[in-house]
Formats: structure tokens, C-alpha cells, sequence
């Protein structure tokens, strides 16, 4: 943040980034979808998609009996029967009252979030069948588990490996952290994120983190899209999320521990569905399919492999598109009679089009008289500069001629910087 490095995640092609959020989606539906019938999420997000069906299947109730009569034991704690039809039912009842509150609540109702009111209407109704469904876990007392460090932990450590480590940690996580805030700035108009101070605002939080031995934070799009669709306006939200989530596990752990965990896997998992847009994809198709290639490539790397992977092969498509925007070049050569012949360009003349520069200038016969037309030309590097130069020095040995506007081929050159850009020779050309 300090090196102001945060502005260069703005530089992610909109197709990369709405399909991050597309492959996030997918993966958080795909996982709380398990979570939302007393199940575990398996172990990537292909597999939890594929199994989807079996989910479906435990939660309307087949082999019911045999489920409530299966106990999860959780650390601690007295066994929990698991009941997938019951649990499947709190979430699916979740989901409607959120969908129900935002259809019909008033304007004055809606300050309370529909997710919110959900919760507690799932909460009230498994605490009052007192249903054997899975609920929330905490701590008995927070404080317990803060960890200062000590003089002989510090005095022992080793330093090397812990650089090491803390550098790959901040690397992945600030990546991370830009690239939902890059998401986020499109979830929400009219916010625009301060990446540097993002950036400085995230290490000094790991610092925090790192002296009373936490876990590192990053931005995730889950929660900040959770606080978009829950009415979020201004940064402010952000800080009293956590704030909100601190003062509800100290004072009312208690709680907290009514909630059935079905219900808050059913509001990420219709937050899951709310990030994956497929009219971003029509719209990409529409304007080029190139882009909605690089849509779908990431949005499918994502759930295949990872967050990461999936936006650096974004990334790459989305570099590998504009190399090949940037050098696309035409080449047409036309014969205008009495051994005149034309050569219109057209784009970016590059080393990478060369070959076909070459060859178009392969075909005029030796002694023939030769017009290059520049008009269309956007750019031309030194490489094909050079062939166009050497070849009029041959091709007038041989007898032939060029016409050619070194001046205009001069001022596309300098677009790039290379204003002493002159060929040999040019003025006497």
C-alpha cells in the first residue's frame, strides 16, 4: 500500500472479474447446499457440485429414519442426530421468507434485512419443535483463546521460514482482497475502493491478528456481497460488520448457539446464486465471444481448481486477446496494370505479423512500381520499419520503386514513444 502498488488490480479485464464472481458463486451454492441439509460440504467445489443430487436426495426426506438415527458427534459436545430432511426444510424455509420479505416489505420494513429476519423466523421455529437439526458452535469464552506472544517464543523462532511464509500469505491474500474489491466496485455503484489503503488497512489488521495469535483476514466476496444485498451504503457497514460479529459472540453467545447452521448455509447459498450472473455472459457473447470465453474459462478453472488459478488463467486469456487484438493486421496487395501494384495495411504492423508483411512484399515482381497505402495503419515497430526499408533499398537495384509516406509512417511510429524513430535514408526516400 505504502509503494502504491493497489491501483495495478484495476487493471482486470471485466470479463475475468465477473467470472471470478460467477466460479465464487458456483462454489459457495455448491458447498452450503451440503451444509444446508446437516451434511458436509466433500472436498472440492467439482465434487460438491456433482453431489448436489445426493444432497437433494437426503433432504426431502429419503431414508429419513435411518438419518435421525445416525449421531454427529461434535468435539465437546453431547451427540446431535442428523436430521437432512428437517435441517433441508429450515433452509428452504429461509429462503423463502428472504425472497417473501423482499417482495411485500414495506420501505420503512426493509431497513431490517431479509436475510436477518429469516434467521430469526428459522431460529424461532426449531427452537419451538426443539428439532434435531445441527446449530451454530462457539467458544464457551472468546478471551480464552487470545494468544500474546512470548519473549521465549519470539527468542526461538524461526525467522527465515516465518518471512517466508508471511510473505506468501500477504501476497495471495492482498491479490485476493483487490480482485473482491475490484468485484466489489461493480456489485455496488458509486463506490469506488481506495486500493492502497486497502492494502495498509488489511497489513495493519494482520498485524492485530498476528500479535494475539488469529487467524490472517482478507476481503472475500461473500461477506461483502452479503452486506451489498443486505443494504450496505457506505464503507462504514463494512466496520461495523465486524463490529456486529464481535459484540454477538461476546454477549450473546448463547444465542447465537440457537441458530440452526442450515439456515445461515441457506442464505450464502442464496447469496451463491445471486453472484452468478449468466446475463454477464450473454452480454459478453454479444459484444465479442472472445471475452465470454475468458468468462467461462475462469468462472470454470474456479470451481475445477481454485480462486487463484482461476483468475491467473483469466488473466493470461484475457493478455493473450490483447496481443492478438494489438498485432492483427491486414495485408492486401492489388495489381493496378503497367506494373503498378498497390499494399493497403490495415491495423497494428508488428514483429509478430511480419512473416505476412514479408510475404505480401515477396509478390511484387522485381521492376514493378509499388504504392504503400497508411491510412489505416495504427502501428508499425521498428521490425517492419526496417523490412519495408531494406526491401526499397533492394527492389531499386532490381529497377522497381516505392511510394510511400515516410512522414506519415514516421508519426504512427512515434505514437509509442519513439519520436527519434527515423529510418535510414528516409528523407532522401
Amino acid at each position: 500500500g505504502a509503494l502504491r502498488l493497489g491501483p495495478w488490480f484495476r487493471a482486470v479485464s471485466p470479463a475475468v472479474v465477473k467470472g471470478m464472481l460467477a466460479g465464487i458463486g458456483i462454489l459457495i451454492f455448491a458447498s452450503q447446499f451440503h451444509v444446508m441439509v446437516d451434511d458436509k460440504p466433500h472436498g472440492t467445489g467439482l465434487e460438491n457440485l456433482l453431489s448436489i443430487p445426493q444432497a437433494v436426495w437426503k433432504g426431502i426426506g429419503v431414508n429419513a429414519a435411518h438419518s435421525v438415527g445416525n449421531a454427529l458427534r461434535v468435539e465437546g459436545e453431547p451427540p446431535q442426530l442428523r436430521a437432512h430432511h428437517l435441517a433441508a426444510r429450515l433452509g428452504v424455509l429461509t429462503i423463502a421468507v428472504i425472497l417473501l420479505w423482499q417482495k411485500f416489505a414495506s420501505k420503512k420494513l426493509k431497513l431490517l434485512p431479509g436475510p436477518l429476519v429469516a434467521i430469526v423466523v428459522a431460529t424461532a421455529v426449531a427452537a419451538t419443535m426443539d428439532l434435531p437439526v445441527l446449530r451454530v458452535q462457539l467458544p464457551a469464552n472468546i478471551a480464552e483463546d487470545i494468544r500474546l506472544p512470548r519473549f521465549e517464543t519470539i527468542q526461538s523462532a524461526p525467522w527465515g521460514e516465518l518471512l517466508v511464509g508471511g510473505l506468501m500469505i500477504a501476497a495471495v491474500a492482498s491479490a485476493e482482497t483487490m480482485l473482491s474489491a475490484t468485484a466489489l466496485d461493480q456489485l455496488k455503484p458509486g463506490m469506488r475502493t481506495n486500493y492502497d489503503r486497502e492494502l495498509k488497512a488489511q497489513g495493519f489488521g494482520n498485524v492485530v491478528c498476528g500479535f494475539i495469535g488469529a487467524l490472517p483476514v482478507t476481503g472475500v466476496i461473500v461477506r461483502s456481497s452479503t452486506n451489498v444485498h443486505a443494504g450496505a451504503q457506505t464503507r462504514l457497514s463494512t466496520m461495523l460488520h465486524g463490529v456486529w460479529l464481535g459484540l454477538a459472540a461476546i454477549a450473546f453467545g448463547g444465542l447465537l448457539q440457537m441458530i440452526p447452521t442450515a439456515s445461515l448455509a441457506a442464505v450464502l447459498v442464496f447469496t451463491g446464486y445471486k453472484l452468478v450472473k449468466f446475463q454477464d455472459f450473454k452480454g459478453l457473447l454479444a459484444v465479442d465471444w472472445r471475452e465470454a470465453a475468458i468468462y467461462a474459462a475462469t468462472m470454470t478453472t474456479i470451481v475445477v481448481e481454485n480462486l487463484l488459478t482461476g483468475v491467473l488463467v483469466g488473466i493470461a486469456l484475457a493478455a493473450l486477446k490483447l496481443l492478438e487484438s494489438f498485432s492483427r493486421l491486414k495485408v492486401r496487395l492489388e495489381s493496378g496494370g503497367d506494373n503498378r501494384y498497390a499494399l493497403h495495411l490495415a491495423g497494428a504492423a508488428t514483429f509478430v505479423r511480419l512473416p505476412r508483411l514479408a510475404a505480401a512484399l515477396e509478390q511484387v515482381p522485381g521492376g514493378a512500381e509499388l504504392h504503400v497505402e497508411l491510412d489505416r495503419l495504427t502501428y508499425i515497430d521498428h521490425a517492419c520499419m526496417e523490412l519495408l526499408h531494406s526491401w526499397e533499398e533492394q527492389h531499386r537495384t532490381n529497377g522497381g520503386g516505392l511510394t510511400l509516406d515516410w512522414d506519415s509512417l514516421r508519426a504512427v511510429f512515434r505514437q509509442e514513444g519513439r519520436a527519434d524513430a527515423t529510418p535510414p535514408d528516409a528523407e532522401a526516400a
